[in-house]
């Protein structure tokens, strides 16, 4: 938005000093950071630490325009003068602000990046500044051209170029300023159309520039809730872990790994012992980890035998189990009792107590 500005003024001012060999023109063109920075003051109100960017900025922008553009200009107006006496046919006009359109563009895609910096470091202070440029001007082209006449509008047009035309070539012939009121009265320029198109960029670049800061200070609420949401200890160990982390960049010591990083280390020196030793390589698993070389649980040759050999009993299972070696326990203890004393319960109960202790 404001880099296509600036490039054009640029591009115009640098065809205007070699154009001409005007002083004023030339001092203009010298001073065009200092210009540039009021104009785009006067738009967005710069605070204190944008101001020595954008001076910065600009200055850098006019030295780059010095060094490459001009030679270029001056090239592209040899050119224009070569053509100029004869007749200039269509196809070489346009050819020529095609390429009058490309130099502006080069300024513009040079001015790009700074001027994107600026446009996101905006406040929303500087947008209402913005905001109200904007509506002081369509005020004043709305006196200027909408509150006129049709008649009005095309004696100011003609007024206008008229101006611009005895400043690059001196006072015009009355033939000269004839044909200038003809193509000025079939010139298809509407003020109406013009202004509708105006206040339509104008609310398109508010509304994104206001997206920018809403992005930007959500962004920063946001990170302010997590910090808050820390406790004291974790900001604490934080704030201590970026304190060591920047003393030691500041000693030169190289940031010790983390865990995690630690865990690889050992790993892969220990796969690397592996293969110096002829160990075969581990198999890896399905998440993409090796699978351990751990020896299995040596179990029982009763517990092998009963198909348990990697598995547990479940819990049911062995409660019932511990429910009967409890009955068996007492079982034995009644025989002893009753060999001990006659078998005070009888014969039969004897037995069967016998029977169970033995089982």
């Amino acid at each position: 938005m404001r880099c296509f500005k600036l490039a054009r003024i640029i591009g115009v001012m640098a065809l205007v000093a070699v154009l001409g060999a005007c002083s004023a023109i030339k001092l203009a063109y010298n001073n065009l950071p200092e210009l540039s920075y009021w104009w785009l003051d006067g738009y967005l109100d710069f605070d204190g630490s944008q101001t020595p960017k954008v001076r910065d900025e600009l200055a850098q922008l006019l030295d780059w325009h010095r060094r490459n553009e001009l030679p270029k200009i001056a090239a592209l107006l040899q050119e224009a003068e070569t053509l100029a006496p004869g007749e200039v046919t269509p196809a070489q006009a346009c050819a020529m602000t095609d390429r009058i359109r490309d130099r502006l563009l080069a300024v513009s895609e040079r001015a790009e990046p700074a001027g994107t910096e600026l446009l996101l470091s905006l406040s929303e202070a500087q947008l209402q500044q913005l905001e109200r440029k904007y509506a002081k001007n369509n005020a004043d082209y709305r006196k200027d051209w909408l509150d006129r006449s049709p008649a009005r509008v095309q004696e100011k047009r003609y007024d206008q170029f008229l101006d611009r035309f005895e400043d690059f070539y001196g006072r015009l012939a009355p033939e000269q300023r004839e044909l200038l009121r003809q193509q000025v009265a079939q010139s298809v320029f509407d003020p109406k159309l013009q202004d509708v198109e105006r206040r339509k960029r104008q609310q398109e670049a508010l509304v994104l520039l206001r997206g920018f800061v809403a992005n930007r200070t959500h962004a920063a609420h946001r990170g302010a809730r997590r910090a808050a949401c820390l406790p004291a200890a974790h900001r604490r160990s934080a704030a201590g872990a970026l304190a060591r982390a920047a003393a030691g960049a500041a000693a030169g010591r190289l940031p010790q790994p983390g865990r995690a990083a630690q865990r690889h280390q050992r790993g892969a020196a220990r796969a690397g012992g592996e293969a110096a030793a002829g160990l075969p390589e581990r198999p890896a698993a399905a998440g993409g980890r090796r699978l351990s070389r751990r020896r299995p649980r040596v179990r029982s040759a009763a517990w092998a035998a009963a198909g348990a050999r990697n598995s547990r009993p479940a819990p049911r299972a062995r409660a019932a189990r511990g429910y009967a070696a409890s009955g068996r326990r007492a079982c034995r203890a009644r025989a002893a009792t009753a060999a001990a004393r006659s078998c005070w319960c009888g014969p039969a109960t004897a037995r069967a107590h016998r029977r169970c202790a033995a089982g």
